[in-house]
């Protein structure tokens, strides 16, 4: 198992953020993560990234405890936030340079140029990232996400920002990369889970309420958004 989720809990003061969470994602999978706002989704997302601690509840990323190791965890993971942080007055290669160093990516320039060309930022590559439109910036995240090659991908709302071409770009980009990752995302578009993950997780209220294969709605001819609606009212 890639991540392993198992009996999380989380509160803010008196506010339950996440009740008992519990579920496993293997290498391979693109799981799309849905809820309401305020459902809970960004909460677990930033303690499976190590950026929150769990009250109760052990998560696990390739067989390594987010308490006890998580700078490796750090660096099997990649994530890119919902409010995608950027150092505007960088350009581009530069802030890939400085985050590939972080990583200690080997080769960093040749990997730089891979991915440039691999997500698309071939245009703008020499522009600070100030300039840039907010789906090229959405771009720049992607590209720091992936930079070292992570076995896990974290992303909330990836495809925020882009207009109808990119998103198809970025949806295919990502159902390319994740034939050999875990990807676990986040969004409000169920167009976007149909045409991208293999399963969906449904939470609401801090609990999950649904878990299952695309394939079965598919099958049984089940509308996602109103099953969605359903469950979350």
């Amino acid at each position: 198992m890639s991540l392993i989720i198992n009996s999380v809990t989380k509160s803010y003061d008196k506010q339950q953020a996440l009740t008992d969470v519990s579920f496993t994602l293997n290498k391979g999978e693109i799981v799309g993560f849905l809820g309401p706002n305020g459902a809970g989704k960004s909460t677990l997302m930033k303690i499976i990234t190590c950026y929150l601690q769990q009250d109760s509840g052990k998560v696990q990323v390739c067989n390594l405890d987010i308490q006890e190791q998580d700078l490796q965890v750090k660096a099997k993971i990649g994530y890119l936030p919902e409010h995608n942080p950027l150092y505007t007055d960088m350009y581009v290669k530069e802030y890939l340079s400085f985050v590939g160093g972080i990583y200690k990516v080997e080769n960093l320039n040749n990997r730089i140029a891979e991915i440039i060309i691999q997500i698309g930022l071939m245009p703008e590559q020499s522009k600070k990232i100030g300039e840039l439109s907010k789906g090229y910036r959405q771009r720049v995240g992607l590209a720091a996400a992936l930079l070292h090659n992570p076995e896990v991908l974290i992303l909330d709302e990836p495809t925020t920002g882009l207009d109808p071409n990119q998103l198809v770009e970025i949806r295919n980009l990502i159902k390319e990369v994740g034939k050999d990752k875990t990807v676990l995302l986040s969004t409000h578009i169920m167009q976007e889970v149909d045409k991208m993950c293999n399963r969906v997780i449904i939470i609401s209220k801090g609990k999950i309420v649904d878990d299952q294969l695309i394939s079965n709605f598919q099958n049984n001819k089940i509308d996602l958004e109103e099953h969605f609606r359903k469950l979350t009212a």
